[in-house]
C-alpha cells in the first residue's frame, strides 16, 4: 500500500510541469487569438466614449493627467514576461495617445474643429517610429483610431454638420437642442445620407482589405488584425452617434 501511494505521488509530480506548461501557453498565446484581440480593441476604442467624454467636460486638467497614469501601467504590464500582458501594455501605449489628443482638444478647444484631427495626431510622430518597434500593435491601434477620426470630421465636414459645431459646443443648454434639431434634420438629406453611406462602405472596405492580409501567429498580423478591429468599432459607434443625432438629437455627442 505504501508503495502504491509513493507512486501515485510521483505521477502527480511528473504532471505537475506539464500543467504548468499547458496554462503558461494558454497564457502566452491568449491574446493571439482574433477574438480577444477584437475585444481588447473594441473595449479600448469605446472607453473614452464613455469615461473620457465626460470627465475631460468636467474636469480637463485631471482627465489630462490620466494619460500619465495610462502610460505608467501600459509600461508596467509590458514588463511582464507573459506575452499577453505585453501586448495588452503595448495596446494601452496607443490608448495614452488618443487619450492625450482627446483630452487637449475636448478640454479646451472643442469650438475649434479645425484643429480636431491636428491635435489629435500630437503622438503621430511617436507612432510612425513605434510602427518599427516592438511597440508596433500599439501603435497600429493609434494610427487606425485616427484615420476613423479622420474620416469621420470629413464626413461631418461634407454633411455641413462642421457648420454647426461651434454654435452647439459655444450655445447655452436652452439654444442648443434647438441647433442639433436643425442638424438632423439636415443628416436625413439624400445627400447627407449618400456622403455618410459612402464613407461607412469606405471604412469598411478598408477594415476587411487589412484584416485579409493579416497573419494571426506574427506581431506584424496582430498589429494589422488590431488597425481592422479599431477601424470596424469606430464604425460602428458612429452609426450608433448618426442614428441617435436622427432620432434624439440631444444623443448626437455634442452636448
Amino acid at each position: 500500500m505504501e508503495e502504491l501511494i509513493t507512486k501515485n505521488l510521483e505521477v502527480k509530480d511528473d504532471l505537475k510541469p506539464q500543467f504548468h506548461n499547458e496554462f503558461n501557453i494558454f497564457e502566452s498565446t491568449f491574446l493571439s487569438r482574433p477574438i480577444a484581440l477584437r475585444l481588447w480593441s473594441s473595449f479600448f476604442v469605446i472607453l473614452p466614449i464613455f469615461v473620457q467624454a465626460p470627465w475631460v467636460r468636467f474636469q480637463p486638467i485631471s482627465a489630462l493627467c490620466a494619460t500619465f497614469i495610462i502610460l505608467f501601467v501600459a509600461f508596467v504590464m509590458s514588463r511582464k514576461e507573459i506575452d499577453k500582458w505585453f501586448i495588452v501594455g503595448s495596446l494601452l501605449l496607443g490608448v495614452s495617445g488618443s487619450w492625450l489628443g482627446g483630452c487637449l482638444f475636448w478640454g479646451w478647444l472643442s469650438a475649434y474643429p479645425i484643429l480636431h484631427i491636428p491635435v489629435e495626431a500630437v503622438a503621430l510622430p511617436l507612432a510612425m517610429v513605434g510602427l518599427g518597434t516592438k511597440w508596433k500593435i500599439g501603435s497600429s491601434f493609434y494610427i487606425s483610431s485616427l484615420f476613423g477620426t479622420a474620416i469621420t470630421d470629413i464626413t461631418i465636414f461634407l454633411t455641413g454638420i462642421m457648420d454647426q459645431w461651434k454654435e452647439v459646443i459655444t450655445a447655452d443648454s436652452d439654444n442648443a437642442p434647438l441647433i442639433l434639431q436643425k442638424t438632423s434634420e439636415n443628416l436625413i438629406q439624400l445627400k447627407s445620407l449618400s456622403i455618410i453611406i459612402i464613407a461607412a462602405l469606405l471604412l469598411w472596405f478598408i477594415s476587411r482589405e487589412i484584416f485579409n492580409i493579416a497573419i494571426t501567429n506574427s506581431t506584424n498580423g496582430k498589429a494589422l488584425l488590431v488597425s481592422s478591429y479599431v477601424i470596424q468599432t469606430t464604425l460602428v459607434v458612429d452609426g450608433i452617434f448618426i442614428f441617435l443625432a436622427i432620432i434624439q438629437p440631444t444623443f448626437s455627442g455634442l452636448v
